[in-house]
């Protein structure tokens, strides 16, 4: 019991001092007496919290309740003369050592680990300052929009939604069709801020490399196009558009293997050697330095409510068709429904057939249908690509993209 009383009492000291450590190295310039805590002050608020929590079994709650009211007025009123002094009315000091005083409390009375990793979780967050403050400078309207239909989606929309199949040939499910719609929204959303973040010029083979997550054909289209208008950027605007191909073809691969893992392994023979061309084709292209300024590429935002419905919609009849085809006519006419959804759209099919091959599809033949779906949209994109841009990107999008399927083949087939 002592050993374990002392464990406790050492975590709840130990949290205090790394926070004091972060808030300290923050103020480090300042002069003695000047700061209303530094690394001994938030060690002794989080012992103090932690040793209310060692006395609240024998004192009761009166005690400890009443030596917390007094260590928030003494915090807050230190915090206020500080704030009057320097007319910094920032409140993060006060609030981090009355959080660190009840981590204090929570490292006696709660789990250790949970609560060792709530201090650490706080420290990194006070820490953030900079970053986050960046991010918020940058941050627009659509994109703050963005980000709470995602959370209305996940934390409002998807706890009502029946877990049932609602339809009469028991395969649409609201709560699965939606989860699978978060799944790809985040996904997507996750790409676009990673743009946001890499800067105002981040170049075109990382632009490529992002674009690919949010969406491999939209940013084809759009290299296409520069191709068009500036023709010496061909090259690396190829580059930057297998790089898009090896992550989307990643991408599809990571979701089919969270949604059917037994699906995504053997689906990993075809499309992880298809990714792989598609890197070193991007690779050596990406070697060409050419001398105009690499232009940015400005995706869409990936989560406006027309896009979210509009997935949601076709993956919905997507699933429908996918069944229906099974029904009918067996396995056999996967292969025929994968290939023509695939020429508009691979996370759909992807999400579809990972799905059903729980139920209705072989592992093998729900793999060989997604890979075929994924060749389909790559044939797709270097039509897109010969339409829109120069023979100098195309022929190189082209090639490129049959070495992949061939190697993706290759790779099916030797499984």
């Amino acid at each position: 019991m002592t050993t374990d009383a002392l464990q406790r009492l050492g975590l709840a000291l130990a949290i205090g001092i790394l926070v004091g450590i972060e808030r300290g190295w923050r103020e480090r310039d300042a002069e003695p007496g000047k700061r209303v805590a530094g690394i001994r002050t938030y060690g002794l608020s989080s012992f103090l919290g932690g040793f209310c929590g060692f006395l609240q079994p024998v004192t009761g709650v009166v005690l400890p309740t009443a030596i917390f009211a007094f260590f928030c007025i003494t915090i807050l009123g230190f915090s206020r003369m500080q704030s009057m002094s320097e007319r910094d009315y920032s409140a993060t000091g006060a609030i981090a050592a009355i959080t660190v005083f009840a981590l204090g409390f929570g490292a006696v009375v709660a789990d250790m680990t949970a609560t060792a990793a709530s201090a650490v979780a706080v420290t990194a967050l006070l820490a953030a300052r900079e970053p986050l403050h960046g991010f918020l400078r940058k941050l627009t309207w659509l994109e703050l929009r963005a980000a709470l239909i995602l959370l209305t989606m996940t934390v409002v929309i998807l706890p009502i939604l029946p877990d049932v199949p609602i339809d009469p040939w028991q395969v649409i499910n609201p709560f699965e069709l939606w989860m699978m719609t978060i799944l790809v929204g985040t996904v997507s959303f996750g790409g676009y801020v990673l743009i946001k973040a890499s800067g105002a010029r981040a170049g075109i083979l990382l632009t490529g490399a992002s674009g690919g997550i949010v969406s491999s054909t939209a940013l084809t289209l759009s290299f296409a196009r520069q191709s068009m208008t500036t023709p010496a950027l061909s090259p690396i605007l190829s580059a930057g558009a297998m790089l898009a191909g090896a992550v989307s073809l990643t991408r599809a691969l990571l979701i089919c293997s969270f949604i059917a893992p037994l699906v995504g392994k053997e689906l990993a023979a075809s499309l992880g050697p298809a990714a792989a061309t598609f890197a070193v084709g991007g690779a050596v292209f990406g070697w060409y330095r050419p001398s105009a300024e690499a232009t940015e590429f400005s995706p869409k935002n990936p989560l406006e409510v027309a896009v979210v419905l509009r997935f949601a919609l076709l993956l919905g009849v997507v699933t429908i068709v996918t069944r229906g085809a099974l029904t009918l006519f067996g396995t056999q006419s996967l292969f025929a429904v994968a290939l023509v959804t695939g020429l508009g759209d691979l996370d759909a099919i992807t999400l579809s057939v990972a799905r059903l091959s729980s139920l209705h599809v072989s592992t093998d033949a729900a793999a060989q249908a997604i890979a075929a779906a994924a060749f389909a949209n790559l044939l797709a994109k270097v039509a897109l690509a010969a339409s829109a841009g120069n023979a100098a990107f195309a022929g190189r999008l082209a090639v490129a993209s049959v070495a992949a399927m061939v190697a993706g083949v290759a790779g099916l087939l030797l499984t």
